[in-house]
């Protein structure tokens, strides 16, 4: 269907629409790879520094660092870098666009990752460790927008849920990395750490690849004044889909007017996000808070208190991590197609509040003496197979609750509060719980985030936008929507 523009600076268009209805096919499967895979790349390298702590602190790992200066402050340092990161870069994702900006951030994070692989020195690996959160905190805005706006409105709950919880596939690979980094009878004590983040880098440059097939999102093409390029790149997909299916894609059904805009400024983001959409806002907050909280609660603390309580030597904690980590995947890969057909509200609140309720029931069951390293290693693992499709729904929820403008701006900023609250002072909050030895204080750390992951689910029992297969525009309006109506 051509574009039309009834005068300058205003498009009229059934483009968001063309995409809304198009079937699945292999150049979404595109998309995926080429969008979707970093976060794998975020796990592995994420799990590595967690779990190589203990042999970076030794003598001859070519650091002076302790174990806990790698999970306390650099763990705070690298979180701090992703929330500044996600600001920074996420309002020139929408004033940019969404393929600029996410070829940058991945190459600052592939930057930052190979200068983290030849640190020589302490405050090296910590601003190394900074400035590899600074662009992976970019990639959270530019990937989730662009997904979201590419991807077809009938699978889109699914998609981004799957491709969040991707981040656990990585960490199994980071688990598996580690324990032969680990091995001195296969590398050095000051070789093995740094070949895992090399390797990081090498496949980085693959996605790299990969990304550049990508194409910008016609959505953002439109509302920036570029709308034959938005034509020319949604023609191209349903031509490719069409020649694939070997039949002519139904007509869209809906069109929309737009007063295009070259910026939208940033008060009026403020307004629109605190204001017009203030319980929206609530709930960001509240589901990114509550999931930062419990993943801190479990996974910093996770080998001290296999250690510590079960006498697990450290070499073997990799293997409990694996464990954890399918569980982290399969939970968005089972449950995500329910988000689309079950429904936001009803999945979002019931995987919040039930990996709360089983972390309370994981504290009591620790606490009595009725746990050993296998049995909590299970509670755990069931714990996060509702907590990982609840955490992956909360870039989801402010993702596609905001308008078209706020878009990426909207990820970064409750990203960066909520992850700044919960990932900031989690890990030093739950460090010093887990590394007492006392098991109160590890019961404490549990109830801790079980109680915030349940609040955050009876937050989205009331305000959770029921927004399972409908159009991002139908959802929440763009700022430059005059009209939208159904087209004849």
């Amino acid at each position: 269907m051509p574009v039309t523009a009834p005068r300058p600076g205003t498009v009229t268009t059934a483009i968001p629409a063309r995409l809304d209805r198009l079937p699945w096919s292999r150049w979404h499967w595109t998309i995926v790879f080429g969008l979707g895979t970093v976060w794998i790349l975020d796990g592995l390298e994420v799990t590595v520094v967690g779990n190589i702590a203990g042999r970076l602190s030794e003598p001859g790992s070519g650091l002076p660092i302790s174990s806990g200066q790698v999970t306390g402050i650099a763990a705070a340092l690298y979180v701090a870098g992703a929330c500044a990161g996600a600001l920074f870069w996420g309002r020139l994702t929408d004033r940019y666009g969404r393929k600029k900006l996410f070829m940058i951030t991945l190459a600052v994070y592939l930057g930052a990752t190979a200068l983290t692989a030849v640190s020589f020195s302490t405050w090296w690996f910590f601003l190394f460790r900074f400035f590899t959160g600074f662009g992976i905190g970019g990639e959270y805005a530019a990937i989730n927008s662009a997904i979201d706006e590419l991807i077809p409105a009938n699978y889109r709950g699914r998609v981004d849920l799957i491709i969040n919880g991707s981040f656990w596939v990585g960490a199994v690979g980071g688990a598996l990395l580690s324990i032969v980094a680990l091995n001195t009878d296969l590398l050095p004590k000051d070789v093995g750490w740094r070949l895992t983040f090399a390797l990081g880098v090498v496949l980085g440059l693959v996605i790299l690849l990969v990304r550049r097939n990508v194409p910008e999102s016609p959505r953002w093409l439109l509302i920036h004044g570029r709308e034959q390029e938005a034509e020319e790149v949604v023609s191209g997909i349903e031509r490719q889909i069409e020649a694939q299916r070997g039949e002519s894609l139904p007509r869209a059904e809906r069109e929309i007017t737009i007063h295009q805009r070259e910026s939208i400024g940033f008060g009026e983001i403020a307004h629109t996000v605190f204001n017009r959409y203030r319980k929206r806002s609530v709930l960001g907050f509240s589901l990114f808070i509550g999931q930062a909280f419990l993943y801190n609660a479990i996974t910093f603390g996770f080998g001290a208190i296999l250690t510590k309580f079960f006498d697990v030597p450290t070499g073997n904690t990799g293997y409990y991590f694996v464990v954890i980590a399918v569980g982290n995947f399969l939970g968005p890969l089972l449950l995500g197609k329910l988000f689309d057909t079950v429904g936001r509200r009803v999945m979002i609140s019931s995987t919040y509040l039930l990996s709360g309720l089983l972390l309370f029931v994981t504290a009591w069951l620790f606490g009595r003496g009725s746990l050993n390293a296998d049995t909590l290693t299970a509670c755990w693992c069931a714990v996060l197979f509702f907590a990982s499709a609840g955490a992956s729904s909360a870039y989801l929820t402010v993702s596609e609750v905001f308008p078209m403008e706020t878009r990426a701006m909207s990820i970064a900023f409750f990203y960066a509060l909520g992850t700044a609250t919960g990932g900031i002072s989690g890990p030093l909050l739950f460090a010093d719980l887990t590394n007492t030895g006392r098991i109160g204080d590890t019961v404490l750390a549990f109830q801790i985030g079980a109680g915030l992951m349940c609040a955050a689910g009876l937050v989205a029992a009331l305000l959770a936008v029921k927004a399972e297969r409908r159009s991002l525009e139908d959802i929440a309006t763009p700022l430059t929507a005059a009209t939208a109506q159904a087209t004849p």
